[in-house]
């Protein structure tokens, strides 16, 4: 279970990157009450969600031409220059390098050698999102992955991620903790892509999940104000009633109804 105590690997940050940052602060505000604050004139549009003032989530817009609206994944790091050199000596790629954010902390982007676009965020004065796995909040983060192998160890060279394979339907589903996590500090996991997905055109990604107490309610929402289903809501014992969207951008995005403990 996600937590805000954020231990090196751990998921920690979480930013929309956007060519509408207005009309998405407008979706988002709609789909899950997050109001949405300006970090003022020299952030260059970047600002924060927030859910009860605190915060949640991040948007910007688009820094490179060309690039599609989407959610980045940030994970927790002690030491964003020694992350950068363990990516590049395991095969990925260095969107941008270990840069200052003023005084709150410093970040870092990367490519994994499947294709799925990551980054890294060292705290400073933000330690991170200051909230997650309560409603609306992030709750699970999820790789698509052309090369379940190939990931695996990419991101166990890197970070040093647990893992734990286990059946899902007709493939298998792997499960992540950090390297100091026990069984309950399951953060995220990792998914072949689905060949439907590989054939509409879409690559290795990084998936975020935010808790919602009614997956159909948010589904039904989130269409009225011109997002797409991905993924219809779907059971799965002892996890949850989730469904995957994409927001009026094309950004993709899931919402999950977790399971009570003992269903």
């Amino acid at each position: 279970m996600l937590t805000t105590d954020y231990v090196h690997g751990a998921p920690n940050w979480l930013d929309l990157g956007s060519p509408d940052t207005s009309g998405s602060a407008t979706f988002y505000g709609a789909l899950f009450g997050w109001t949405f604050f300006s970090a003022g004139p020299e952030a260059g549009g970047y600002g924060f969600f927030q859910q009860d003032d605190r915060t949640v989530a991040a948007l910007g817009p688009l820094a490179d031409p060309g690039a599609r609206a989407s959610w980045t994944v940030y994970f927790a790091a002690t030491d964003a220059d020694a992350v950068t050199k363990h990516v590049r000596e395991a095969g990925g790629t260095v969107r941008f390098e270990p840069m200052d954010v003023f005084t709150a902390g410093r970040l870092a982007g990367y490519t994994d050698p499947t294709g799925a676009e990551f980054a890294v965020w060292q705290p400073g004065d933000t330690h991170g999102l200051d909230q997650v796995t309560t409603p609306v909040s992030l709750c699970w983060t999820e790789l698509y992955t052309a090369d379940p192998t190939g990931a695996k160890a990419f991101y166990r060279e890197v970070f040093g991620w647990q893992e734990q394979d286990v059946p899902f339907g007709e493939s298998t589903y792997t499960v992540l903790t950090p390297a100091s996590g026990g069984t309950d500090d399951g953060q995220g996991g990792i998914m072949p892509l689905p060949p439907a997905q590989t054939a509409a055109g879409v690559t290795s990604h990084w998936l975020p999940y935010f808790e919602v107490t009614d997956t159909d309610a948010v589904l039904a929402k989130a269409q009225e104000l011109g997002g797409a289903v991905r993924l219809p809501a779907t059971d799965a014992h002892g996890v949850g009633r989730f469904a995957q969207l994409t927001d009026p951008n094309g950004a993709a995005f899931a919402v999950i109804t977790s399971a009570a403990p003992g269903e």
